[in-house]
């Protein structure tokens, strides 16, 4: 037992390494994107995330895009708990049946004009889940998709890229 908690102390974590902070790449996409919603939307973009029946490695990535790394609020995209405040609803996993019709509800009670964004694999068509007789498929099922981010899940570079394509940067 000794042995084996010295070798696990020795040896180095098995997780990604950190991201460098001052990525060129991600502070050109992240400058780019303020300023497209600094002129069109006043400022702010406000996002309300809908898990549609997802195994959560999309939410984890959306969680990373708050983090001091990426800390997206610097760029005028926020996250709000409503969908009466969102511009934009961030849509995961396949739509499950028990999910179907919260997710309409959920996009009849967001004012318009709004966005639906499909984020990552099971969003786009049912993904691994999508002979599971409790799916019905990919978003566009339900709601209508004005843009799909692909992936499994998709990294927060992606989603910074797939903002820049949704508002036209």
């Amino acid at each position: 037992m000794r042995k084996l908690l010295f070798q696990t102390v020795a040896k180095k974590p098995l997780t990604e390494p950190t991201p460098v902070a001052d990525d060129p790449e991600l502070l050109a996409l992240a400058q780019k994107l303020k300023q497209k919603i600094d002129a069109t939307f006043a400022g702010s973009l406000a996002i309300r995330a809908v898990d549609a029946g997802s195994c959560n490695g999309c939410e984890l990535e959306i969680h990373a895009l708050n983090n001091p790394l990426y800390d997206l609020e610097r760029f005028g995209l926020k996250f709000v708990a409503s969908p009466r405040h969102a511009d934009v609803l961030l849509v995961t996993g396949p739509v499950t049946q028990n999910m179907r019709e919260a997710l309409q509800r959920t996009y009849d009670a967001t004012p318009a004009p709004k966005w639906v964004v499909a984020m990552g694999a099971c969003a786009g068509d049912g993904g691994v889940f999508a002979e599971s007789p409790d799916c019905l498929g990919g978003v566009e099922k339900v709601v209508p998709v004005d843009l799909f981010i692909p992936g499994c899940p998709p990294t927060p570079l992606t989603l910074i890229k797939g903002f820049l394509a949704l508002v036209g940067a």
